[in-house]
């Protein structure tokens, strides 16, 4: 539920929401049950598979799907995330060229002076540079094998947002046998200055991140962005 724009909500949301389509599917990673959440979506995949196809045939098939969400899991579980969302086609099969997380950040607030510059009494204000904010937020994660990146800055529902967009190379000794396209949209959190919303996409298009598919899909995912907003409750 979203909150009324009318009413100035008390403290920072709660929660957030966004239009999802029907052919994605939510998994919790940190909380509720995520092993019951992979059991249902490999059951649901296999649904749609004839009767009359040997169970031999169908379940080292069934295992491997298990097994790569989740590895997918426990690795957005790793990298701090919230929930993953994976795209399901519509005959039931669950594609993992695909995916984007929620993940939570923190920036803490910068010591300055009052003309910006290093305050010796320690006086602090929240860092609000879109520059600054990528910095922080995103150093340290690998960007810097990352080709193309490029930053943008905006709002998301009213709050200051970053982007940016990157091709990651593949990484076979990592288990990324393909590179892939990423897109990040960081969010601020309202009313809690320091805290962000990170939702990450990663897509492999159709084996090139540069590709049609791999467009058509970035394109998708910053329409999602557009109905994010946050809830109160």
């Amino acid at each position: 539920m979203t909150a009324d724009p009318g009413i100035a909500p008390d403290g920072p949301p709660t929660g957030y929401t966004f239009l999802l389509p029907e052919d994605w599917v939510r998994i919790p990673v940190r909380y509720g049950d995520p092993d019951g959440a992979v059991r249902s979506l490999v059951a649901s995949a296999f649904a749609q598979v004839p009767s009359d196809v040997p169970r031999d045939r169908l379940t080292p098939l069934r295992l491997e799907l298990e097994r790569r969400l989740r590895k997918a899991v426990a690795e957005a579980r790793g990298a701090g995330a919230l929930e993953m969302y994976l795209p399901v086609k519509l005959a039931g099969e669950v594609n993992l060229g695909a995916s984007f997380t929620v993940s939570p950040a923190r920036i803490p607030s910068r010591t300055t002076g009052p003309g910006g510059g290093a305050d010796p009494e320690g006086g602090t204000r929240p860092v609000s540079d879109s520059a600054e904010i990528a910095v922080q937020l995103l150093a340290g994660d690998g960007a810097a094998g990352a080709a193309d990146v490029e930053l943008s800055s905006g709002e998301i529902d009213g709050a200051l947002a970053v982007r940016r967009e990157r091709v990651v190379p593949a990484d076979p000794e990592r288990g990324m046998e393909l590179a892939s396209r990423r897109v990040e949209h960081l969010v601020a959190v309202p009313g809690d200055a320091g805290r962000w919303l990170v939702v990450a996409f990663s897509t492999v298009g159709a084996g090139d991140p540069r590709d049609d598919l791999a467009d058509a899909m970035v394109e998708w995912f910053d329409a999602l962005m557009t109905t994010f907003r946050w809830s109160w409750t």
